[in-house]
């Protein structure tokens, strides 16, 4: 393989709509490897041609990404059609090959086993191998039969904690890829946090002093919990708010978000539990900086973009007791049980009761070391596997 710098690694459009962690994970690792190691990588994002055009020019912008649009990646089913039976995404490829490709990316995209470049394969998390319930039948085999298909192709896998690490050896038996963990750190560039986050407050009509919640409305992301709390700290006296952001849409659970909010209703907790959809970014950083506390219910995680954006401004955290979540905040959050509704109440009632006046907090002077660190890790995987393929 050519050695050359920087080096060209494809990676595929994630529309913050469908997956808002993974854009977010992308959206980072673009600016960061720019911020601390320019000249190194150069990203090259290949998107739909249907894709929410002010979303894939904010990356476009991105220093030292190269941006291709082509139907060769429109969600159709040809190209998985192609990978499966032929051995590679015929269409994709040939883009790859035009636009000097050393290398490529696979996230929820598989592009055959005979991809004739080498290739890094990111999984998130384990998520319908723990949580099998909340996928049908044929979802649960579309998602494990992705990952075996991966590993028997030889690809080199990327995972974002230990916690993932031990999944994999669990449920994937005997495997003899390559595996990296790479934990991710999230540096917000400059201009997404000149918002002031007194205008967003306003804007939605929040109260100074609030709690953050911004998962997007899927069942695992355990919304059910909080209203649950709010409901017993209103039982207490207690009336807090809770600001939630994020897609309404499951396409597991069509209507969750419509029947959680109709129970918020009946509950009276109109004013206690607020969902303010989807939100630009400025706007998110804006509320977390400005919140009480980030709230993160969910029953699974990868490595959470919002635990991690949290750390990175100082945010304290309220989060489900998931290894994940110990392992990222190594102990310095407050957890409660996935179920324990009582337990997050008391959590609430203790910041509520100890919090100091409203204020908003700025990146912590650590952040740069983690970031670095998360750079070089992933630099160190490319040249790994670009290595590995040339022996």
């Amino acid at each position: 393989m050519p050695e050359r710098a920087p080096l060209r690694i494809a990676f595929t459009n994630i529309p913050r709509r469908l997956w808002a962690g993974g854009h977010n994970y992308q959206r980072n690792l673009f600016e960061v490897l720019n911020r601390y190691s320019p000249g190194t990588v150069t990203p090259v994002l290949f998107a739909g041609t249907k894709e929410d055009p002010e979303e894939i020019a904010a990356l476009a912008r991105i220093p030292a990404v190269d941006l291709v649009q082509s139907p060769a990646f429109d969600r159709t089913g040809t190209g998985l059609f192609g990978a499966l039976v032929l051995g590679r995404d015929g269409p994709a490829v040939a883009e790859f090959r035009a636009r000097r490709i050393d290398m490529v990316f696979e996230s929820a995209r598989f592009f055959g086993w005979r991809l004739p470049f080498p290739a890094i394969a990111w999984f998130p998390d384990f998520q319908h191998r723990l949580l099998p319930h909340l996928f049908s039948r044929s979802a649960y085999w579309r998602r494990d039969l992705g990952f075996r298909v991966q590993i028997a192709s030889g690809r080199h896998i990327m995972l974002s904690s230990a916690s993932a690490l031990g999944d994999l050896r669990r449920f994937y038996t005997g495997i003899s890829n390559g595996v990296s963990v790479v934990r991710f750190a999230t540096e917000p560039p400059v201009g997404l946090l000149a918002t002031q986050p007194s205008d967003v407050i306003a804007h939605y009509g929040l109260p100074p002093r609030y709690f953050y919640l911004p998962n997007q409305f899927w069942r695992h992301k355990n919304h059910q919990v909080v209203v649950d709390a709010l409901d017993q700290l209103k039982c207490r006296g207690l009336d807090v708010v809770v600001a939630a952001s994020g897609s309404t849409q499951d396409f597991r659970e069509s209507g969750l978000f419509e029947r959680t909010m109709s129970e918020v209703r009946s509950r009276g907790l109109e004013m206690n539990f607020k969902h303010l959809g989807m939100i630009p970014l400025d706007h998110v950083y804006a509320l977390l900086r400005a919140s009480m506390a980030l709230i993160n219910p969910s029953e699974c995680e990868g490595w959470s973009t919002t635990v991690e954006e949290a750390k990175s401004f100082g945010v304290p955290m309220i989060l489900s007791d998931i290894d994940v979540h110990r392992e990222q905040t190594e102990g310095g959050a407050r957890y409660f049980g996935i179920r324990d509704s009582r337990s997050l109440a008391d959590h609430m009632l203790q910041v509520v009761q100890t919090a100091g006046p409203a204020t908003v907090r700025n990146l912590l002077p650590d952040l740069e070391r983690r970031v670095e660190a998360f750079v070089a890790d992933f630099i160190r995987l490319t040249r790994d596997v670009m290595a590995s393929r040339r022996g």
